[in-house]
Parts: C-alpha cells; structure tokens; sequence
C-alpha cells in the first residue's frame, strides 16, 4: 500500500528535543514502513523517515498566517498532483491540507492529538466528501470534535522497546513529575503530596515561559525545591526520561486541564512505573486502575493511594500497557480503518 502521512511544518519530524506529536508521526513512518507499505512523509524542514520524505515550510512554531497559508498552498498543490498516487492519506496536520482531495477516491485519516475545533469539522462535511474518517487520541478528545463525519478513538503510541521495564525498586524510590511546570500540570501538588508523605520528589521539565506562569511557578514551586527532598532536575532526553522514570516507585499526573491524552504516563508505563492521576480528561482511559496505577478525585485521594503503589506488580504494569499503547498495536488500529 501507498501511504502519504503528512505533518505541519514547526518542528522536524522526528523532533530533536521537544515535540509529541511530531514524535508520533515518525512512529508511524517507521512502523508502515516496517510493515512493508510503501512510505511518503510530508513534513518540516530536516524531517527524515525510512521511506520518502518531502520537505516544506518553516520550522518556526510562532510563524506568520501569511507564511501558514504559503504552506497550505504547497500541499494543495502537491495533492492535487498527486493525488492518484496513494491509497491513503493519513492527516496530522491541519484540516484544511486535504480540501483538494476531500471528495477523491483516495481514503483520508484526519487524525488530532489535542482539542478540536468543531466549526472546522461542520465546515468540510458540508462540502462534497467520501473515504474520510475522523480519529482523535482518546475518547474524551473524540468527544470535543465528533458533530460530523466518521469519528473512531485511536491512542496515541510510544515505542515500547525504547523503554527499558525496572521489575522492582526500593521501599524508599522517590515520586516522579514529568511535565512542563505550568499550573495546569499541578507540580505544587506533587510537591505537596511527596512532603506529606515523607517521599522524595524528582522533578523534569522545562520551566514555564508565560507571565501568569512564571508568577505561579516563582511564588508556589521554586521556592519548595530544596535539592534535597524535593529536586529540580531540568529538561531531560528520551535517554534521560528513560533513567529517570524507571528508578521511580510512582509517577503523580496532577493534571487539572484538558489533556488529550498525556503520553508521558504511558512512558511511566513502559519503564513499570505505575502512574496516580486525577480523574480528568483522558486519564480514566489510560490508566487500568490498580494495574497501571490509581485514578483519584483529589489531594487526599492521591494522598492514600501513594500508599498502595507496592500492591502493583511493575511487570504487569508494563506488559498490559504495551498491549494497549505500543507502536506495532496502534499502527495496526489506523491500518485497520483504512481496511473497513
């Protein structure tokens, strides 16, 4: 099979530091491509795959509409010409990328990794269309964009055997926070719950960059990093993440906004790392509760259930989230859309 997976310029896939979704594109390059399906990428500049890649635009996440619509201009372009030469065009760029080939033969995948904008979906169903379907990274998010068309929830996916599974750790492991340090990502509150229970905290990701952020971070989170108990490690690599998240005992995902999915539990996951998450968005689907790690309502009940993570086997924890999230699963889902 021929397959065009497109990706809005910003960020190279696969992405040098930063970039989930960027991540996740070049997943699935590989993975087709492994599975012996012919592989064009249309991406960014300094995107690579195994297959054919396809350059254009800018990788600047502040770009101008101007410089935007010079990039939809370009796939319009490409796909008009090409449209004859794949059997499916698999979208994570922006919806209107496939207005020129919206009512063509050739099956379409629109697939979101976060919120989506329903006036955009209403818009092109009311257009001629066929061989579209819509997915989005979980069904809380499916739920935010499904008003028209074809809808089917498809998780998003790591690649399992880049992660290396620790069977146990110590009684006294620290508590891992993972995210960037935005108030929305709750790192007070993991802080607050590693000081009541007498754990260590370790902390990555980058410090926030918007004013109301700072603020908050500066007044409510610096100032409980000692070093000692509680640690700032920084930014970390995928090597790094890998390390860090594998001597935890439990990752906190005091999350209070709306995640679309949140991959890094599912990192957590891949090192055994049972993960104990607010019951918000698309955490209750992630998470097998007492096998994965622990959905709770609150401070008190991440609290307690800091207190059961030695009943969760780490190696069970793992295996069922590989069944669920891997790379060689998810790539089969999206191809057996293509196939129905």
């Amino acid at each position: 099979m021929r397959i065009l997976l497109v990706m809005d310029p910003g960020l190279p896939v696969p992405p040098k530091l930063y970039g989930g979704h960027e991540r996740l594109v070049y997943l699935f390059a590989e993975e087709y491509q492994r599975l012996g399906h012919e592989v064009t990428l249309l991406a960014g500049p300094e995107s690579h795959c195994g297959g054919k890649t396809i350059t254009f635009g800018t990788n600047n996440l502040n770009r101008s509409k101007s410089v935007r619509l010079k990039e939809a201009f370009f796939v319009w372009r490409y796909l008009r010409k090409n449209r004859n030469n794949f059997d499916l065009v698999h979208n994570f760029g922006r919806l209107i990328y496939l207005l020129p080939i919206l009512n063509s033969p050739v099956k379409k995948i629109m697939s979101y990794g976060r919120k989506v904008a329903p006036f955009g979906i209403k818009t092109m169903n009311k257009l001629p269309n066929k061989n579209i379907v819509y997915t989005a990274c979980s069904d809380y998010c499916v739920g935010t964009g499904n008003v028209a068309g074809k809808w089917a929830t498809v998780y998003n996916t790591i690649d399992f055997d880049n992660y290396t599974a620790t069977p146990t750790v110590p009684a006294n492991a620290p508590l891992a926070f993972l995210s960037r340090l935005d108030k929305i990502k709750g790192p007070h509150i993991a802080i607050d719950i590693a000081l009541k229970s007498g754990n260590k905290l370790l902390i990555a990701g980058n410090e926030p960059t918007t004013p109301d952020n700072v603020e908050y971070y500066d007044t409510l989170v610096r100032p409980l990093i000692d070093q000692n108990q509680i640690v700032y490690i920084g930014a970390v690599n995928d090597t790094q993440k890998n390390e860090l998240l594998g001597k935890c005992k439990a990752m906190l995902f005091p999350l209070s906004g709306d995640e679309a999915f949140g991959l890094v539990m599912i990192e957590a996951m891949a090192c055994g790392t049972p993960v104990i998450a607010f019951n918000h968005a698309a955490a209750p689907e992630v998470i097998d509760e007492g096998i994965s790690g622990y959905i709770v309502n609150n401070q008190e009940e991440m609290l307690k259930a800091v207190d059961k993570i030695p009943f969760i086997d780490r190696t069970k924890c793992r295996k069922i989230a590989e069944q669920r999230f891997d790379v060689k699963v998810v790539a089969k889902n999206y191809l057996d859309l293509f196939n129905d």
